[in-house]
């Protein structure tokens, strides 16, 4: 399967003002979302599509807002797990009349692909997002209205997903899957009347713009010059499974989600992993940057321990202020984490408590313990702010094959304990502490139940699949 867990936005004015300045920097405000290609659509012309951070086509910027001059748009920038990096695979994506961006997994596109005309799906040469557009336009042609097609096309697909939609009459559509596992929230900017739906509020804030709402799992917007802004709901499912791990790591920490400050939620985190793990005898915190820094604080400010920066990124390195996590290739991982570097004198003969958002591959942990070993660290207590990750995630997030996972242990059924021991060993730490599921819903405020740990838990009950685990070698084409 296919997942993009990514960045989309979708703007309309009432006041006929040109929207492409904001969808460019709204698509800048979504960076952390996605780093490998951005892209933009408007009605009746083929979206415009790059390589890269939305900033390395910063000299293009007046003359694409000219050329693609509208008062209604939509944009993507992309995060892909599986599939190659190329511009062919970047989106928004056109099928007919309605152009398509898309933020999620279908779990099911193989079985997805039969119904438009053939299996020809492999994960190297289609899209997910395709198979999905195609399929769509085909029940909006049988069934009239893109709410009857979506009420229909949510019980063919399997998987998370936030669409925007922009067709070729002008219109600027949004949809969130029903059980909500990716964010989606809704903003208005007096000036031009201007509407935004977009993944995050960080994009409502950077266009200068007020945050209304989220988006209610399993709603349609609709804002076109005929109708102005109408919602209807395609679905009434109530049960929700919010990505846990949007709170911890993927979004920005200026956002709001369902309700929730993030960089807030991350703090008090930190403070519940504190009870959790009441280590008084370290002598300074330090985060890891740049997602764990607000959990950090809240650790350190919950025990009476010195916080400190030992940990910095080179931001002037070519890859030193990209995210590690969402490169698609480990070289380019290792290449990020290169660039980490340590304060000796924050450091030096000192028990240090690191927090870090999360351990998935253990490769940033591993790199990061031993460039603190060598920086005179006496003992380096380790504490991870995410349960530990133990199945692939098949709704957006980049762990699809359990053997590349710190957690995997070949098939030797380890408890708990074992495994975190095991992980401790492997990354080369003194104390290794999880945080675990029900500290974590506790912190961010958000039931349990209405939350999705399966990467976690191995329950695959919200996304309504038992998967087949697939190598990693099957998964990603590299």
């Amino acid at each position: 399967m296919v997942k993009e867990n990514c960045g989309v936005v979708g703007i309309y004015s009432e006041g006929d003002v040109n929207v492409i300045p904001m969808v460019i920097d709204a698509l800048r405000a979504l960076q952390h979302r996605g780093q490998e290609a951005w892209g933009l659509a408007i009605p009746n012309k083929a979206p415009l599509k790059r390589l890269g951070l939305v900033s390395a086509s910063s000299g293009e910027f007046k003359k694409i807002s000219e050329e693609y001059a509208s008062h209604s748009a939509i944009g993507h920038v992309r995060y892909s797990t599986v599939g190659k990096s190329d511009l062919e695979s970047a989106q928004p994506l056109k099928v007919k009349d309605l152009c398509v961006a898309h933020n999620g997994t279908i779990s099911n596109v193989e079985e997805l692909s039969n119904l438009v005309g053939g299996c020809t799906f492999t994960p190297q040469n289609a899209s997910d997002t395709l198979v999905a557009a195609q399929r769509l336009v085909s029940l909006i042609t049988e069934n009239g209205k893109l709410g009857n097609a979506l009420s229909i096309l949510k019980n063919e697909m399997v998987g998370s997903f936030c669409f925007t939609f922009l067709s070729d009459d002008d219109a600027v559509f949004a949809a969130r899957d029903p059980k909500g596992f990716r964010p989606m929230v809704l903003g208005h900017k007096e000036q031009g009347n201007v509407h935004i739906v977009t993944s995050e509020s960080s994009a409502i804030s950077a266009i200068g713009a007020k945050l209304v709402r989220d988006v209610v799992p399993g709603e349609l917007i609709k804002i076109s010059k005929e109708g102005g802004f109408e919602t209807e709901m395609f679905s009434d499912d109530t049960n929700r499974a919010h990505c846990s791990f949007e709170f911890t790591y993927f979004a920005q920490p200026s956002s709001k989600m369902e309700g929730t400050n993030i960089y807030l939620a991350r703090k008090r985190i930190g403070q519940f992993l504190a009870k959790k793990y009441p280590i008084h005898d370290a002598d300074v915190v330090i985060p890891v940057p740049d997602s764990a820094r607000p959990a950090a604080l809240g650790f350190a400010q919950e025990l009476g321990i010195q916080f400190d920066e030992g940990l910095l990124k080179d931001r002037y390195s070519k890859k030193g202020p990209l995210r590690s996590f969402i490169e698609p290739h480990q070289s380019d991982r290792i290449e990020i984490n290169r660039w980490i570097i340590p304060i000796r004198e924050v450091i030096e003969d000192k028990h240090i408590i690191v927090i870090d958002d999360s351990l998935v591959r253990g490769t940033s942990s591993k790199a990061i313990i031993k460039a603190l070993r060598r920086s005179g660290a006496r003992k380096i207590s380790m504490m991870v702010t995410y349960p530990p990750i133990k199945f692939p995630c098949y709704a957006g997030i980049d762990f699809p094959s359990q053997e590349e996972l710190a957690t995997f242990d070949g098939g030797k059924d380890l408890s708990e304990k074992e495994m975190i021991e095991k992980v401790r060993n492997d990354i080369g730490a003194d104390f290794l502490g999880y945080n675990d599921a029900e500290n974590l819903a506790n912190a961010v405020g958000i039931p349990k139940d209405s939350m999705c740990f399966t990467c976690a838990t191995g329950n695959y009950a919200p996304l309504g699949i038992t998967p087949n685990f697939n190598k990693m070698k099957q998964m990603k084409s590299v």
